[in-house]
């Protein structure tokens, strides 16, 4: 606080009742903080009678006091969970990592790329990077090589979801294929049957209504290839459900039966999870790891940026994430 002094005359005076380089009182930001973790951020500037920049440095110096009362927030890590986030048009990324003991967020950074999370990393230093056992991940090359370099220890597990993605996505390949197929032959009723089938061999079973059965049903008597996919789809669904060893020999009996099964989105997608992703779906069964705990946290961060109709910064998003998922505890000041 600037303060006119009789002997030294205009100086820059610490005081107990406000922040450096604030404007306001220390109570007037907490009060800040604890409606930016309850409202809009739109709300909390008509609300408070301050602008959206104001907002966003009062969250930042919060945000820097919580962190000095805490520690060392990065202390401890064993188990992280990296994913990105979209927060703008234009291909915007956050890089986020959480901490799955603590189910926090830990870290967050603008981009997503190998450089981006080199430098969560470096944060981390060499003796704490060789405690991580365990980092849960989307098969993202960028994660895959910066985990590589930095965490000499560390096993990556495979998020399931994703893995299952890929084998829906191999369906609908051999969906629209066969569909091609039968149009340019001409028979237009089985084309028409194999089109109206999609929603049929995308969902899980116990999610079909009685009109998608009655369509499976039709697939298995007339389109033995397509038939043979989506079996192929729910046994590797079959898999992540079994866990342990036991869902380890089905992945190997999956990788085998898909292999030969001629049907060759398929038998592509088991030779790339041979080459490249095989461990880490074995770490995955093993250990139970999956990126369930980001992917909730990503919803929530896109959720914040709804709310805040937009960031124009990434900084300022960046703050109110940690504020929000990083596990602080801000109180209501006079409520204590």
């Amino acid at each position: 606080m600037r303060v006119s002094c009789p002997r030294h005359g205009v100086v820059v005076e610490s005081v107990p009742w406000a922040r450096h380089r604030a404007g306001h009182a220390r109570v007037f930001d907490q009060q800040v903080a604890w409606l930016a973790t309850r409202k809009s951020k739109t709300a909390v500037v008509q609300l408070m009678r301050i602008s959206w920049a104001t907002v966003g440095a009062i969250i930042a110096r919060v945000t820097a006091d919580a962190d000095a009362v805490a520690g060392d927030r990065l202390d401890g890590l064993t188990r992280i969970g990296v994913d990105e986030v979209s927060y703008k048009r234009h291909h915007k990324y956050l890089t986020v990592v959480v901490d799955h003991h603590t189910r926090r967020v830990v870290w967050l950074a603008e981009g997503r790329s190998k450089a981006t999370l080199a430098g969560f990393f470096e944060l981390l230093g060499p003796d704490r990077c060789g405690q991580i056992d365990l980092v849960s991940a989307d098969g993202a090359d960028w994660i895959f090589h910066a985990v590589q370099d930095h965490c000499p220890r560390a096993k990556i597990c495979l998020d399931p979801f994703h893995v299952v993605a890929w084998a829906v996505r191999a369906v609908d390949d051999v969906r629209r294929r066969v569909w091609n197929q039968l149009r340019r032959a001409g028979d237009k009723a089985m084309a028409k049957l194999v089109k109206d089938a999609r929603f049929a061999v995308w969902k899980n079973p116990e999610n079909l209504t009685d009109r998608q059965q009655v369509r499976l049903a039709d697939i298995a008597e007339v389109n033995k290839p397509l038939y043979r996919a989506y079996l192929l789809k729910e046994h590797l669904r079959e898999v992540f459900a079994k866990r342990g060893q036991d869902g380890a020999l089905l992945l190997r009996s999956w990788l085998r039966w898909a292999a030969r099964s001629k049907v060759e989105e398929f038998v592509d997608l088991a030779r790339r999870i041979r080459l490249y992703f095989q461990p880490d779906i074995l770490n995955t069964l093993h250990h139970g790891l999956s990126n369930g705990l980001i992917e909730s946290t990503n919803t929530k961060i896109r959720l914040l940026t709804r709310m805040a109709f937009g960031f124009k910064s990434a900084d300022a998003l960046i703050a109110l994430a940690k504020l929000h998922l990083g596990g602080y505890q801000i109180e209501l000041p006079g409520r204590s």
